[in-house]
């Protein structure tokens, strides 16, 4: 008998033992062994409940992001397509998919699954802001703006849009307009180090400001981005360009 065989034998009996609470039971103990980061258990508990019943959205969800732990991203997909399979138009579902693609850098199936979310849940920052995230990548940074303008019209204390935002100025050269972006995102979340080594990046390398890049990069060294780090080390040692020599 092979340990699968066993898992699975284990899993119907604790079905049968279960009674009405089994689904619930099944979740919580997939969500250990998802904790535990054993995800071949999780895999097999969290198969047997959307066996059982295939309308467990979060069953679904918590597989796929398992399987993609594993490395299995094409099941991943498969079980978030069964998931929409038999629960359709699920925005959940659907949103985990599209960054799926979009990890895997299959962007225009990322963008139409987006599209379909976007077409039956038009308010929904998330997907927008997954759009906009693919569209910058494809080079149409000008729709990706559209969809960030909308965002943030909705949930205008998101950092992460501002962010984004930034990044789509980059992209279309307008550093003074990222400058903003980028600093708003870190008026909004000033804890996320990210948002200070973006900026920096913009002053060291499109602006030549080397005193305020150098401000951004100890501050998000300091909040532990290995990143900041580098770049501030690379400039106190004089191995970056100074601001007259560009680039």
């Amino acid at each position: 008998m092979t340990v699968k065989h066993l898992i699975s034998l284990l899993i119907g009996a604790l079905l049968l033992a279960a009674g009405s609470g089994w689904a619930q039971d099944l979740m919580e103990q997939g969500r250990a062994a998802q904790k535990a980061k054993n995800h071949d258990q999780a895999v097999a508990l969290l198969g047997q409940l959307v066996k059982q019943d295939p309308h467990q959205t979060q069953g679904w969800l918590a597989r796929a992001q398992s399987l993609s732990a594993l490395g299995r991203h094409e099941e991943a997909l498969e079980d978030l397509s069964s998931g929409l399979a038999a629960n359709p138009g699920n925005s959940s579902l659907l949103l985990a998919r599209a960054k799926l693609l979009g990890n895997l850098e299959r962007r225009p199936e990322a963008i139409a699954t987006l599209n379909e979310l976007l077409a039956r849940d038009p308010a929904n920052v998330e997907a927008l802001k997954e759009r906009a995230e693919n569209l910058i990548n494809e080079a149409e940074p000008d729709k990706a703006m559209a969809d960030l303008t909308r965002a943030r019209s909705l949930a205008p204390k998101d950092p992460w849009i501002y962010h984004k935002m930034g990044m789509t100025e980059l992209c279309l050269n307008h550093y003074g307009k990222a400058v903003e972006d980028f600093t708003t995102a870190i008026r909004l979340s000033p804890a996320t180090p990210l948002f200070y080594f973006s900026r920096g990046e913009l002053y060291l390398r499109h602006l030549h400001n080397k005193a305020r890049a150098k401000a951004d990069f100890k501050k998000g060294c300091t909040l532990g981005h290995p990143l900041c780090c580098n770049e501030l080390e690379m400039l106190n040692a004089g191995q970056r360009p100074s601001s007259k020599q560009g680039k």
